[in-house]
């Protein structure tokens, strides 16, 4: 049997929420689960669409995670 471990150099993730509160949590928590990984965040994009079948503003953000140098 091999073992391996390979550090994870850069890692992207997509959050959505129906308001800003929401979506920042789930990216704080997300930063604090990476830094186990030793991933800190290299950059943020975001964006916001107003969705007509729940009448409310849906907010999204996708965060870039690259390994600490």
């Amino acid at each position: 049997m091999d073992f391996r471990l390979d550090l994870i150099e850069n890692k992207i993730e997509f959050f959505e929420a129906y308001d800003l509160k929401t979506l920042e949590l789930k990216i704080d928590q997300q930063i604090e689960n990476n830094k186990g990984l030793l991933l800190e965040v290299f950059h943020v994009s975001h964006h916001a669409v107003f969705n007509p079948k729940v009448e409310k503003m849906l907010y999204s953000a996708v965060v870039h995670f690259k390994a600490k140098k």
